[in-house]
């Protein structure tokens, strides 16, 4: 059973971070790509950004030079770290990979 568990979600002030988590179980991570999505309300989910197998990293353009995506294959875990944030990344975070979809973790940022 393939399981995707987001953590790390929260309320902060902009121009504050937060760093997301992704632990994966179930599929031998370190052969897949990961993905980011978010889904503001009232939106289509989109793509944040992607983390290859091989540990190369694409972003969207609303969010390069903000956020990182890291892996650690040993944890079976995909990080995503967030800086500089701004009230319009106020989302419900998910984790992607191969047609398997985490919860989501809500980011709220609000003064």
């Amino acid at each position: 059973q393939v399981q995707l568990v987001e953590s790390g979600g929260g309320l902060v002030q902009p121009g504050g971070s937060l760093r997301l988590s992704c632990i994966v179980s179930g599929i031998a991570f370190r052969m897949y790509a990961m993905d980011w999505y978010r889904q503001a309300p009232g939106e289509q989910r989109e793509l944040v950004g992607r983390i290859t197998r091989g540990g190369n990293t694409n972003y969207a353009d609303s969010v390069r030079g903000r956020f990182t995506i890291s892996r650690d294959n040993a944890k079976n875990t995909v990080y995503l770290q967030m800086n500089s944030l701004k009230p319009e990344d106020t989302a419900v975070y998910y984790c992607k990979t191969v047609g398997y979809w985490g919860q989501g973790t809500q980011v709220t940022v609000s003064s």
